[in-house]
Parts: C-alpha cells; sequence; structure tokens
C-alpha cells in the first residue's frame, strides 16, 4: 500500500515510520525546507508542495490513500479554512481527477468540534456543536471529508483525535507547577493517533464514517495533576476552580469558550473496531517520560 500524507508533521512522521515498519510506502509532503529534512532523516520519502496549490500536489505521485494531517500551525480561523477547508478541497480533486485516483481518504480532526457537553460522554453519534470560529471550520472539513470524495468514485473518513501528547508535547510544567483549572482531559498518544489511522488503512475499516481517536479513560484535570505529582514525587499543584479562572479580565473569548467546554470522549467504536492501543491511559504514557526524568 502507497499512502500520501499531507501535511506530514507531529503525527504524520509518526503515520509515516510505522507505514514503512509494515512495509508499506509513505510519502510525506510538507511546505517548508526544514519539514522536508525530518521526513529524509525518518527515511520517509518527501515532496515538498503547498496543499493549496493543485499544481504543486502533481509532484506528488499515484497513491492508494491518502491521508491529511496538516496543521494550521495555531493561527485564526481564517488561516484554518484555507488548509483544513480549502486545502482540503483541493487535495481531494486533485487527486480524484488523476487516471489512477485512490481508493480512500482520511481526514484528521479534533474533538474540539463537539462543544460543551457539561461533562457528560460523547461519541460519534453525538451532535457536534462547535462553539469558536476554528472549530466551526473543522466541523466543515469533515463533511467535506465524507461527502466530496464520492464525487469522483472514492471514499472519505473522519479520523476525531482528543488531545494529542507524546514526544515533545508531554507539557508537564504546566501541570505539576499549576495552578491547574478544573475540567476534563480527553487525551490521545502520538503513537496511537497514528496506529488507529494506519489500523484503519490496513484493515479496510470505517469508510464514509467518523471515528474517535481517544485512549480509555477520560481524566479530571485536576486528579491527572495529582497523579503526576505523586509519581513524579513533588508536591501537588495548586488548583483553581473555572470561575476562579474565568474571573481573569484579559481571557480571550475564544480561551473563555475553551474552559467551559467538558465533554468524556468515548472510544467504543475504536475499540469494536479491534484497534488495540500502545497506551489505553495516560498512566502508560507518561510513565515513561516520568522514569526518564528522575
Amino acid at each position: 500500500m502507497r499512502v500520501a500524507i499531507l501535511g506530514c508533521g507531529y503525527v504524520g512522521r509518526e503515520l509515516g515510520r510505522q507505514l514503512l515498519e509494515r512495509g508499506h510506502e509513505a510519502i510525506g509532503v510538507r511546505r517548508s525546507e526544514d519539514g522536508i529534512e525530518r521526513l529524509e532523516d525518518d527515511g520517509i520519502d518527501a515532496v515538498r508542495a503547498d496543499l493549496t496549490d493543485p499544481s504543486e500536489l502533481e509532484a506528488v505521485p499515484d497513491v492508494d490513500a491518502i491521508v491529511f494531517a496538516a496543521s494550521s500551525g495555531g493561527r485564526d480561523a481564517e488561516a484554518a479554512r484555507e488548509i483544513y477547508v480549502e486545502g482540503l478541497e483541493t487535495a481531494i480533486a486533485a487527486f480524484g481527477e488523476r487516471e489512477d485516483a485512490p481508493d480512500r481518504v482520511i481526514y484528521t480532526s479534533s474533538t474540539g468540534v463537539y462543544g460543551d457537553h457539561d461533562g457528560d460522554w460523547v461519541d460519534e453519534s453525538t451532535r457536534i456543536e462547535p462553539t469558536t470560529a476554528k472549530t466551526e471550520v473543522l466541523a466543515e472539513a469533515e463533511r467535506v471529508a465524507r461527502e466530496l470524495p464520492a464525487e469522483y468514485g472514492f471514499d472519505g473518513t473522519v479520523a476525531r483525535y482528543a488531545g494529542l501528547y507524546g514526544p515533545d508535547r508531554y507539557r508537564l510544567d504546566r501541570y505539576l507547577e499549576g495552578p491547574v483549572t478544573a475540567g476534563y482531559l480527553n487525551m490521545i498518544h502520538r503513537d496511537d493517533a497514528a496506529g488507529a489511522v494506519r489500523y484503519l488503512l490496513e484493515d479496510d475499516l470505517a469508510r464514509g464514517e467518523i471515528v474517535q481517536v481517544v485512549d480509555d479513560e477520560p481524566v479530571e484535570k485536576w486528579a491527572f495533576a495529582d497523579w503526576l505529582a505523586d509519581e513524579a514525587g513533588v508536591e501537588r499543584p495548586p488548583k483553581r476552580t473555572k470561575a476562579e479562572r474565568l474571573e481573569d479580565d484579559e481571557l480571550s473569548e475564544t480561551a473563555r469558550r475553551r474552559i467551559l467546554t467538558s465533554k468524556r470522549c468515548s472510544n467504543a467504536k475504536l475499540r469494536e473496531l479491534g484497534y488495540e492501543l500502545a497506551y489505553p491511559t495516560f498512566r502508560e504514557g507518561y510513565r515513561e517520560v516520568l522514569a526518564a526524568r528522575e
């Protein structure tokens, strides 16, 4: 199987490594020269191209599947729309119009599209209610990923990621030093974020569907921070309620909405499909880095 990973960054590079290890071909597409060098260091075939420019995508060879894993780099909703919606539309059309078109596309989205559910459980059947301009863009991109490929004769899948963590993204200081604001964390280790997509491709699963990619145990932030502190052998960090955090007059409206958003994400569908998590909970995921910290 030959897979093009468009926007081959944090998760994409790990996906490429996993595909190569299992005898597949991986082609990573990045816009920056630095990104291309990192892919080459990983042994991944690299193509430099702007995902919003169909003429540049011509440099990417024919593939069996596309994984659209691009990031807007934390920029605003307008920049996000350019990448997630317009870039995705461009990529689907550019590959779909080829004589040898791909068989499917997987778009990596975010559980941020759910909005606030007051701490209740959510799954793929739960109505999404994005609360920020950026998550509205993500919701629109999900629709594109599921509907547009059919116009070109192939299938789209949405892999809806919870909060990513892993190498270079453990953010230990944030939770060990505090103060820690109340709320739930829904997480997925980078290796499982990549592994789940690789599994869906290899076993030809979830065509035309949404799959929530999250670990087994959403955790309250205060409990998570205390567990980290206990494991690290340091004092538990100071805490604050959501009400206390919202008293900050300098908070942006987006930050306020994020604080007020609460949900617990279920991975029942991912489990039913047969994927076995390498890091079933935050405990397995963080013990390695905590041990290395000593």
